[in-house]
């Protein structure tokens, strides 16, 4: 029985995307191609690993054995570079960190597969977490790096042992109904409908900054989470306060982004352990990608 590694992992493929189109996407191959090589496999092996469904493809039972085996192989390689890049004395090691929607959105998944074309020994492992769980985090040394808005209660909070480095300043936009004028100024927004903010939120700040001297309705409607105040606005509910990086490539029908003078900007910070031997080669290497990246960003509304 002759089985080619990277059949196996063509099979995997399939496992993870659910299916034969979207395993081709991933591969970057046609699916006529990716089909032919799982033919080749269960001629190779004597058994299906496939069961062809309307709605997807799944594993047989001798499938997932051979899925469990592609895992280990990829597994053992990327321990194989990360020890290769080490004898090389490239950076390696693993990097946790902790952040939010937007900044997970539009800097940190766009940076994991740059980082690993970059430094095959490194892993950076991402995690979605609110901000008084991820400071126990870093204290524990479970995450390395928080991502933190700098106006939020937190932000201002800078725990003993730990440093705080800028990432990026964005402008506060407002996001309105799409029929609604456009404003000039602060001052026409008075007689609209805002929404409430989390005092919790860095939205909160600036929101009541924007309100200020202003003669509106108290509001009726809250948010915490910047998609939800996206999903208020979209529903008619009234106006917000949020980061550019909330909605670029992401604003949805209906709504429209206006940027305004005197909204202030959201200041994002990245904060990590300060020891005798932290921060670690590998998380400054993290921490130096993640800055570089923000610079690129165009967070013009």
């Amino acid at each position: 029985m002759d089985i080619d590694a990277r059949k196996l992992a063509v099979l995997l493929a399939v496992h993870r995307a659910g299916g034969v189109l979207a395993a081709a996407d991933v591969l970057h191959l046609t699916p006529s191609a990716v089909s032919q090589q799982i033919a080749r496999l269960e001629g190779a092996v004597g058994v299906t690993v496939l069961d062809r469904q309307p709605r997807g493809a799944v594993l047989t039972q001798a499938g997932r054995v051979l899925a469990e085996t592609a895992e280990r192989i990829e597994s053992e390689l990327t321990d194989a570079r990360k020890a290769l890049a080490a004898l090389q004395g490239e950076v390696t090691g693993t990097v946790v960190i902790s952040a939010f929607k937007t900044v997970i959105r539009m800097l940190l998944v766009p940076l994991v597969h740059g980082l690993r074309e970059q430094f095959p020994g490194l892993e950076l492992l991402i995690r979605e977490m609110d901000g008084e769980k991820a400071q126990q985090e870093l204290r524990s040394g479970a995450v390395d790096l928080i991502i933190l808005e700098a106006e939020s209660p937190l932000g201002h909070r800078a725990a003993r042992g730990t440093r705080d480095v800028p990432v990026l300043e964005e402008p506060w936009v407002v996001v309105m109904p799409a029929a609604t004028p456009v404003p000039v100024s602060t001052a026409d927004l008075e007689h609209l409908t805002w929404l409430g903010v989390d005092p919790d939120a860095a939205a909160h700040s600036a929101t009541e900054q924007a309100r200020r001297g202003l003669k509106a309705t108290p509001p009726a409607h809250s948010y915490y989470d910047y998609d939800v105040a996206l999903s208020l606005v979209s529903g008619g509910l009234g106006i917000a306060i949020v980061p550019a990086l909330a909605v670029l490539g992401v604003l949805p029908d209906g709504v429209k982004a206006v940027s305004l003078p005197g909204l202030g900007t959201r200041r994002l910070i990245a904060r990590h352990r300060t020891t005798r031997s932290e921060p670690r080669k590998e998380v400054l290497t993290v921490l130096d990608a993640i800055i570089a990246s923000a610079a690129e960003l165009d967070t013009n509304v």
